[in-house]
């Protein structure tokens, strides 16, 4: 989303890549090299990548580019999250999510800007559709944070893909993203240490599980159509029946599953007979049920249950012999937790 009309080599997957070298007439292993220097060492001008020629280098300089948008706004959580807010060459801006635990270190990153599928419980379904993201600006989200975690002899372990947008609603340019980070020339991640989080947009997920083995995470929120579809009116093109039939349908590794998402709304979808309805509907699947309490934002007009609510909840389901864990509250002080990301500067979007 830039004015400059130069190629822009950050998002390039290797092949990619190495048959834009090729056309140039230069050796395929020159784009081993480049991928390297970008997402191992974050170059940025080419004049820093000295093991290649200078004329190949000046060559590169005029016809290519590596974008870096800058990291504007840096926010760190008293539990040790950090929030980033990137401003990209537009005047857009997303924001992603470090999250450190004891032995991971998490990125959440965004996907676009904004979301068009309007959930009601979610802070960047309020502001709408903006744009997609390129492959280049959601692997630089990686880069950014990769680079600084490496400062503090850190290594990054996981990316979900649980920022602004829903992924699937964009997923040539996530499908890019994600070579790149399962790329050895690119982070190395495992399939399994990169999630990509949807609110149910079928036939998106569907492609995406046969091109890459990563991790799934399903927004469930309901375990009902009429419900759901009053809190995601994405049910009405993909109810339920369908989306778990999908579900059943990822190619899963051994002691893999899929994840379900539930955000609890008080007094909304938390109740004791809502989870065993959930527990129903999920019967038979190789599923591990996520619950996260409502995190409140100014768009929405929810309430958080309390922990004992939420306790009540997973015991219906654990004793339905699902696995389920309530979600850690990470970063709500600085609007970073689930559901809460907007793009904001200093509370206004730009």
């Amino acid at each position: 989303m830039s004015g400059d009309p130069r190629t822009d080599l950050k998002g390039i997957p290797l092949p990619e890549l190495e048959s834009l070298l090729s056309r140039w007439g230069k050796e395929r292993y020159r784009a081993r090299q480049i991928s390297r220097w970008i997402y191992r060492r974050f170059a940025e001008e080419f004049d820093s990548m000295t093991d290649l020629a200078k004329s190949f280098r000046e060559d590169l300089s005029c016809g290519c580019r590596i974008s870096a948008p800058p990291a504007e706004r840096l926010e760190a959580s008293s539990d040790g999250t950090e929030k980033y807010l990137f401003r990209l060459e537009d005047g857009e801006s997303v924001e992603s999510v470090l999250i450190p635990e004891e032995d991971r270190r998490t990125l959440c990153i965004s996907s676009q800007v904004g979301c068009a599928l309007k959930c009601g419980f979610c802070a960047t379904g309020a502001m709408g559709f903006r744009r997609n993201l390129t492959s280049s600006e959601i692997v630089h989200q990686v880069c950014f944070a990769v680079n600084r975690l490496a400062g503090r002899g850190e290594r990054l372990t996981n990316v979900v893909f649980m920022g602004m947008g829903d992924p699937l609603e964009n997923l040539p340019e996530v499908s890019r993203a994600i070579s790149i980070l399962l790329s050895q020339f690119g982070f190395g991640l495992s399939g399994k240490r990169v999630t990509v989080s949807t609110a149910g947009v079928i036939p998106a997920m569907l492609a995406l599980a046969k091109e890459h083995l990563v991790s799934f995470a399903v927004s469930i929120n309901a375990p009902r159509d009429d419900l759901r579809s009053r809190l995601m009116p994405v049910n009405r093109k993909y109810p339920l029946k369908e989306l778990v039939a999908a579900m059943k349908r990822i190619p899963l590794q051994s002691g893999r599953k899929v994840t379900a998402e539930y955000v609890l709304l008080a007094g909304v979808n938390d109740s004791e007979g809502d989870a065993r309805d959930l527990a129903a509907l999920l019967k038979g699947l190789r599923v591990k049920v996520n619950l996260i309490r409502f995190n409140a934002h100014e768009c929405g007009d929810f309430e958080s249950p309390s922990l004992e609510v939420a306790d009540r909840f997973r015991d219906v389901l654990l004793a339905a012999g699902i696995q389920t864990i309530t979600r850690e509250r990470r970063g709500a002080d600085i609007r970073a937790a689930c559901g809460q990301l907007s793009g904001m500067a200093g509370g206004k979007r730009p």
